[in-house]
């Protein structure tokens, strides 16, 4: 079972490393997230070898099998530990794209609340509402303000839970790729570092 794990990590990673172009910054990422999401299954693989041959052996400190564990965990951890400054750099990438979009954003926002101050764009939208028949007959000026200023506070307000949003899913995604990604990889890295001295020792 623990060989079966390895080694599906391995096929895993070969399915993206036959595409490879590492001159591509998104190609890099890839790998670098296929490697961090895959190598969990390689710990527990690697994990259950080690006991089966510390139970099956228990009088053989140094197995073939421990010298693989050994060899595959420190492979692992060397691996995880050069992907770290890619993984790092992908987070700073993603934290430039999500300011830069909300920014776009938070501009239109603010244009459309200085829009939404100018007394012509009220008119324009009572001679819509009256183009169109929305504006009820007998409707009086002040009413037909008040139904424009109303309308325009309803597409601010959506403008406004939109800016949000992005921004709360931003967040959220920053941080799932922090933790879950480079902080969860340095955790691996010492997971198979910890592996690999302990079946050999």
């Amino acid at each position: 079972m623990g060989i079966t794990l390895v080694v599906l990590t391995v096929l895993q990673l070969l399915g993206v490393l036959v595409l490879w172009d590492w001159g591509s910054e998104a190609f890099r990422q890839l790998v670098v997230e296929r490697l961090i999401n895959q190598s969990p299954m390689a710990l527990i693989g690697l994990v259950l070898m080690y006991l089966s041959s510390r139970l099956e052996d228990a009088g053989e400190s140094r197995t073939p099998i421990l010298w693989a564990v050994c060899i595959l965990s420190g492979l692992l951890a060397v691996l995880l530990t050069a992907s770290l400054p890619i993984a790092f750099g992908g987070d700073q990438i993603l934290q430039q794209q999500s300011d830069q979009q909300l920014a776009a954003k938070k501009g239109q926002l603010e244009m459309a609340r200085q829009q939404s101050r100018d007394p012509a764009l009220l008119q324009q939208l009572i001679k819509q509402a009256e183009a169109t028949g929305q504006v009820p007959p007998g409707a009086t000026e002040a009413q037909k303000t008040q139904s424009a200023r109303a309308f325009v506070e309803r597409q601010l307000s959506q403008l406004e839970e939109q800016f949000k949003q992005a921004e709360q899913t931003s967040k959220v995604t920053l941080s799932q790729r922090r933790y879950a990604g480079s902080g969860g990889a340095i955790v691996l890295i010492v997971a198979f570092t910890i592996l690999c001295l302990g079946s050999v020792l």
